[in-house]
């Protein structure tokens, strides 16, 4: 069994809690948290802890914290030569202090403490300094996904940017979505089958084929028909930005 501990009570470490105690390859030795009230329901008491100090040494530690906290807190941890990854998609595997051996574990989703996954379909993205420690990151990964990918710093920047484009930008265009029916007296729910449709869609096609509406046909009848609707300049000014870039595009095609 490879013993694991994770620094963190937030989405990420709560979620790999979770997907850690569901396999038995894992075992989850210590959970540290500045609020371990965090924590309670996930994992005994005794398992919690909010010192640096009372930190095990263990085959993998995993900092699951804020970008920002990141090479702060591996600077807390009190002993060298262990195996200590992040898991964030944006932070180079360089920022993890260098007197521990430096890897990253980051699972490719977006994650909600109040919302279950099945983290047996979520990608994760390893990296590590030498090959012994890739096999270590390998086998958990394998342990709780059967996606995984060995995935560079500047890969993963990149893939990091494109998630940005298709799960947080996407899911403000639904708040924006959302609020034009809640002015107008339409229950948001009406559009939700499009909204699956269309996420289904490019199962099969590429999202270039995938594309429809009055962008793609240039249908500037109805272009000017929405922006004359639009009332509120942000989206009107959101609604230009994204119909200019699908023209331009299909120009390209």
């Amino acid at each position: 069994m490879i013993q694991v501990s994770i620094i963190g009570s937030g989405n990420v470490a709560q979620h790999l809690i979770k997907a850690f105690s569901q396999t038995t390859e894992i075992g989850l030795v210590q959970v540290f948290s500045r609020k371990p009230e965090l924590l309670t329901s996930l994992v005994p008491n005794d398992k919690i802890i909010s010192n640096y100090n009372l930190l095990k040494a263990v085959d993998l530690l995993i900092i699951a914290v804020t970008d920002n906290a990141i090479a702060g807190v591996s600077d807390q941890i009190p002993f060298e030569n262990q195996l200590v990854v992040h898991t964030s998609g944006s932070v180079s595997m360089d920022a993890l202090n260098s007197k521990n051996h430096q890897g990253v574990f980051y699972p490719l989703q977006t994650f909600s403490v109040s919302k279950e996954v099945d983290f047996n379909i979520i990608p994760i993205c390893l990296e590590a300094t030498t090959e012994k420690d890739y096999q270590i990151l390998e086998t958990i990964a394998k342990s709780i996904s059967e996606v995984v990918y060995h995935i560079n710093s500047e890969q993963r920047k990149a893939l990091h940017v494109a998630a940005v484009f298709v799960s947080n930008f996407v899911n403000y265009l639904y708040q924006i979505g959302n609020e034009i029916c809640h002015e107008n007296d339409l229950p948001f729910d009406i559009l939700k089958p499009l909204i699956t449709e269309t996420a289904n869609k490019i199962k099969t096609l590429s999202p270039a084929q995938a594309q429809t509406g009055p962008a793609k046909r240039n249908d500037t009848q109805t272009i000017n028909a929405h922006l004359s609707f639009l009332k509120n300049d942000n989206q009107k000014e959101i609604y230009k930005l994204l119909t200019k870039s699908i023209i331009d595009n299909g120009k390209k095609l």
